[in-house]
């Protein structure tokens, strides 16, 4: 919530301001230079999209955006009520100050009486220090509410993005996720938080200093509110045009994000292949479509300024002659003409901030519509009603039973009657080209698809029929890229059961081979792995994944191509503490590198010819199947 200051008032009244220098500040809410929030800027067209950049969010109404995020201001709105109510006192403490104003110009100034002075310029220092003091609560207690809404908002719409499968991931710049979380959603609290509360105050300030003028002179107020009718409808243009133009700023800054993020993950690789002009080149041409939604904003909000600016002018030249009229008649007094002066100071920018705030609430709508979009996105994997999670500890046998699978968009199956079983303590080897399907075997497993034929059973129970936090508590992944969290080794050891004590954290790593290197490490286990774990070699970070999955201990244990990126010499050392993990576990292997492979392991060959799937038992017998995905795993 901002004031006005008075040396602006100067700059729009020329003639009255050596009267209004001590006048204080106005209590009407306006877009702050100095807000923690970027102020926006506006334009009547828009800049033409790029052919490559994804289309804009679909507009949702304003009443359906309020009515969707008004109710995560429960629990805030009694602070909200707050800065309203104290916005009303200063500006009630407002107009008592302009009377004494010109109960000062006419009694002590006009008629030369200084002991008339004291008592109305005492008053009037209360009453400024009683308004300053019910701004600045009302600014805080506004602040505060914004804040937790905010909070609560962002932590709402996080929850419902990792409710959504990694492929909805894979499809979406991860930038423009980022800029949906930060920029959109707090665009929204402009529209449901502070932006409410600036429409009430600014609301009730107009009718106020409307009121006042009204009893100074009715016939005067009556004039000059001819007026008011032209903010209104200068505003309604202005922001008939802006939501489509702040809609192309977001989608702009989501992309331009989108190309950051990516230029500065894969540095690496951008150097390594000379490729820096070459997202310069992106970064700048992601970065003209934003500076030309920008300029275009820039562009409205140049012109917004003088055409208000204008109508002002024509209102108060207006009031002085028609007040120098009603002087030299004798039925207007000099200081009734500047308390009239006065109260109009304060009521047209309260008008002009209702115009504003209409600009506002489109700019956040636009806001909106980017995150009711990934809202209203549901997720391909729900429990279903009668899940419930198994009466005992999982044993891990696993079957996958005439299973199918075809990824959406995609007309061509990437699995077609998947058969086989895993015994707990058993090792399965699912082999095969890229593209065959061994990844795809992972995610049905973890639920994150369903299969389109047949079912994935886990100790005889079909999996839909199991919540997937229950599910995914007995299955560990350790993942062809080994995943890792900014944070220390310990962090991303515990990650497999947060609350576990430092002795299991050090007992997993023994077991996973990297305690002799952690101990190396500048700080041991609290040293910093980077992000992604990038200041740790491969060989490394394959140790503390393997030790986060032997610390998580679940009883099926899914390796999606564990040796990936690693030489034959760490990918030996590697092989010890994998197999004390398998040790007792339903393991499921998925490889194309079949050197560490035991010889006792069983073998499924995916992606094999049309029409015969080869199983592999051992190192030497292999059988075939007629059109299945794989044949049966029974000697």
């Amino acid at each position: 919530m901002g004031r006005l200051p008075t040396p602006s008032l100067r700059m729009r009244w020329p003639g009255l301001a050596p009267w209004w220098l001590g006048l204080g500040r106005l209590v009407v809410v306006v877009p702050s230079a100095t807000n923690r929030r970027v102020t926006r800027r506006f334009s009547f067209s828009t800049p033409a999209r790029p052919p490559d950049d994804p289309p804009p969010a679909p507009f949702v109404s304003i009443r359906e955006a309020f009515g969707r995020f008004w109710p995560h201001t429960r629990g805030v709105r009694r602070l909200f009520v707050a800065g309203v109510l104290l916005a009303i006192v200063a500006a009630l403490c407002e107009i008592g100050a302009i009377r004494l104003f010109g109960r000062i110009t006419d009694e002590v100034l006009a008629g030369q009486n200084l002991d008339a002075f004291w008592e109305p310029a005492f008053v009037w220092l209360g009453l400024m220090v009683v308004a300053g003091l019910a701004s600045f609560l009302g600014s805080y207690a506004t602040a505060v509410g914004g804040e937790r809404f905010l909070l609560r908002l962002r932590d709402r719409v996080f929850a419902h993005m990792q409710t959504l499968t990694p492929d909805f991931f894979d499809r979406r710049r991860l930038g423009d996720l980022m800029a949906r979380l930060t920029d959109d959603v707090e665009a929204i609290e402009e529209l449901v938080g502070s932006g409410v509360v600036r429409i009430l105050t600014t609301t009730v300030s107009v009718f106020f200093f409307a009121g006042a003028a009204l009893l100074t002179r009715w016939d005067l107020a009556l004039v000059t509110f001819a007026m008011v009718p032209a903010f209104l409808v200068v505003s309604k243009l202005f922001a008939s045009r802006l939501r489509t133009a702040a809609a192309r700023e977001r989608l702009s800054n989501g992309v331009m994000n989108g190309v950051i993020e990516e230029g500065l993950a894969n540095q690496a690789l951008v150097q390594a292949f000379n490729r820096q002009g070459t997202e310069a080149r992106r970064l700048h041409t992601q970065g003209r479509a934003w500076m030309r939604a920008n300029v275009t904003q820039a562009r409205l909000s140049a012109l917004y300024g003088p055409v208000v600016q204008i109508i002002e002018t024509v209102c108060l030249l207006v009031v002085i002659g028609v007040g120098a009229w009603e002087i030299t008649a004798g039925r207007l007094t000099i200081g009734g003409l500047l308390a009239f002066a006065a109260y109009l100071a304060y009521l047209y920018p309260a008008v002009q901030g209702l115009g504003q705030l209409a600009l506002t609430v489109s700019q956040a709508a636009a806001g909106s519509d980017r995150v009711i979009e990934i809202l209203r996105i549901r997720p391909r994997v729900t429990d279903s009603a009668g899940a419930v999670p198994p009466a005992a500890p999982p044993r891990g046998r696993i079957d996958f039973a005439d299973v199918g699978f075809t990824y959406p968009g995609r007309s061509t199956p990437t699995l077609r009657h998947l058969t086989f079983h895993a015994e707990p303590g058993e090792l399965v080897v699912c082999v095969g080209p890229s593209g065959a399907g061994k990844s795809t075997v992972a995610k049905l497993l973890l639920r994150f698809h369903d299969p389109a034929e047949g079912r994935v059973l886990l100790d005889g129970v079909d999996i839909r029929d199991i919540p997937r936090t229950a599910l995914r508590e007995a299955v560990t992944v350790l993942q062809q890229e080994n995943l890792l969290f900014s944070g220390t080794v310990r962090d991303n050891i515990a990650y497999g059961r947060p609350g576990c004590g430092m002795d299991e954290i050090v007992r997993a790593a023994v077991m996973a081979g990297a305690h002799e290197f952690v101990e190396r490490l500048p700080a041991r286990y609290d040293t910093q792995v980077g992000q992604r774990g990038r200041l740790l070699s491969g060989g490394q970070r394959q140790r503390l994944a393997i030790a986060r999955a032997i610390l998580r201990d679940a009883p099926v244990l899914v390796l999606d191509e564990p040796m990936t990126g690693l030489d034959p010499e760490t990918a030996a050392r590697v092989m010890e503490p994998l197999g004390r993990l398998m040790a007792g576990r339903t393991t499921i292997l998925l490889t194309h590198d079949l050197r560490f492979v035991p010889g006792t392991a069983r073998t499924v060959v995916l992606g094999a010819a049309p029409g015969r799937t080869r199983t592999r038992f051992g190192r030497t017998a292999w059988r075939t199947r007629p059109r299945m995905g794989t044949g049966p795993l029974r000697g």
